[in-house]
């Protein structure tokens, strides 16, 4: 089955970002190294959906040297990177994926990797097991099981668990605790940012940033703003994590009434509608509408549509629209994960510890499925803990052990 890319001429350019990124990714080389002496997915079909960029590139190219015939698409529209995937196929990898996809291309892609039949898959939001659980469910005879990166895709996994319909088992690793509290917090706090600010090209100093969601992903957007001197809000629907907020110094309220202050609006809460119309007419002009949730619905665009009176494109990635009473809202990215849409996703070190977990999760999986029923499970604590013991001493950093009196002493014998 023939690759389906934009240009192979772009490949030199794909391999030079591909190596920069293992230079500083050093748990995923250690693990690179091992798995390229042992071959555990020899002979086995993985599929990945993710954000088509080089760091996802090496993960690939990990599991492919582990033995497997690895299958990549991307799960967003704008976030493939067109050189990282020509240098995929040169490295002998099925990909079927390219920038600014049209919605009847994305899911031809998808169909297209689904083809090689894979034993495991590597998802990123969930669209490749909705899929597998429609109209591709021929397929579900070969699937071992699969991973989720994102918050989204496990809350689409949960439901249906809880229907009882999933059909494989999944490994949550976006649950895992060293992806949350560093990929969510850490990763999408910096990208955020890296995208809004690479777009507009606009101080954050002094402005009022609206954050919708104090989820970790919320957290690292806030905290972010917070040291680049902006004035943050937050809204929330979890009482507790609005005290959070206002205990980590921020402001909490409505979105109704934020609307009417903010200059920088980003959400991340994995829901829809979260900024609608009725918000939109409150908000001044001259307001920025970013995401970095999942999908894009948590921007209501139609309702944006509806309410102007002309838009236009006027900077790459930056849409103006002009309401009625000559106000201006600027939608970046349209409405996409801003981060990747508009930039280059998290950063090389974050992903490093994301992606390990990512390998090993597949590995757990080759390893346990037979014994695993169809629900979804999280990473066991003992993979958590060995990825940050590699990520400490590729730091150089070493941490003290307990002695057999202290282990006996907290029970731990």
């Amino acid at each position: 089955m023939e690759s389906i890319i934009r240009d192979i001429k772009l490949a030199s350019q794909g391999h030079d970002k591909i190596n920069w990124v293992k230079e500083f990714m050093p748990v995923l080389n250690v693990l690179n190294e091992d798995l390229s002496k042992n071959k555990p997915l020899s002979g086995k079909n993985v599929v990945i959906t993710m954000h088509l960029e080089a760091k996802t590139a090496y993960l690939a190219l990990v599991l492919r040297n582990a033995g497997a015939n690895v299958a990549v698409t991307g799960s967003n529209p704008l976030s493939t990177q067109d050189d990282v995937a020509a240098a995929l196929v040169e490295e002998g990898i099925k990909v079927f994926a390219w920038y600014n996809t049209t919605t009847e291309e994305y899911e031809k892609f998808l169909h297209k990797a689904l083809d090689t039949k894979p034993d495991i898959i590597v998802d990123d939001g969930g669209d490749l097991v909705s899929l597998l659980h429609g109209e591709r469910s021929e397929l579900l005879s070969n699937i071992l099981g699969g991973s989720e990166e994102t918050t989204t895709g496990v809350i689409r996994l949960k439901s249906l668990a809880a229907e009882g319909r999933l059909k494989f088992p999944m490994v949550a690793v976006n649950d895992a605790y060293c992806k949350y509290l560093f990929d969510n917090r850490y990763g999408t706090g910096q990208s955020t940012w890296d995208g809004i600010m690479r777009t507009t090209n606009l101080t954050v100093t002094g402005k009022t940033v609206v954050v919708a969601g104090y989820g970790w992903c919320g957290k690292g957007v806030a905290m972010r703003a917070k040291g680049l001197g902006a004035n943050v809000i937050v809204t929330e629907i979890d009482p507790i994590k609005a005290i959070e907020a206002v205990y980590d110094g921020f402001r909490v309220m409505t979105m109704a009434e934020a609307a009417k202050y903010g200059d920088i609006f980003v959400t991340l809460t994995g829901c829809k509608n979260v900024i609608r119309g009725e918000h939109i007419t409150a908000m001044k002009s001259g307001a920025v509408l970013a995401n970095a949730g999942h999908f894009d619905l948590e921007i209501n665009k139609d309702e944006l549509a509806e309410l102007a009176v002309s838009r236009r494109t006027v900077r790459k990635n930056i849409e103006v629209f002009v309401m009625k009473d000559d106000r201006k809202i600027y939608l970046l990215a349209e409405g996409r994960l801003v981060n990747l849409a508009a930039g280059d996703g998290h950063p090389t070190e974050i992903m490093d510890l994301s992606f390990a977990m990512q390998a090993l999760a597949v590995l757990h999986i080759l390893e346990n499925h037979k014994e695993m029923k169809n629900e979804v499970y999280n990473l066991p604590d003992e993979v958590n803990s060995e990825v940050a013991r590699l990520k400490l001493h590729a730091l150089g950093m070493s941490i003290d052990a307990l002695s057999n009196e202290q282990k006996a002493y907290l029970g731990q014998f």
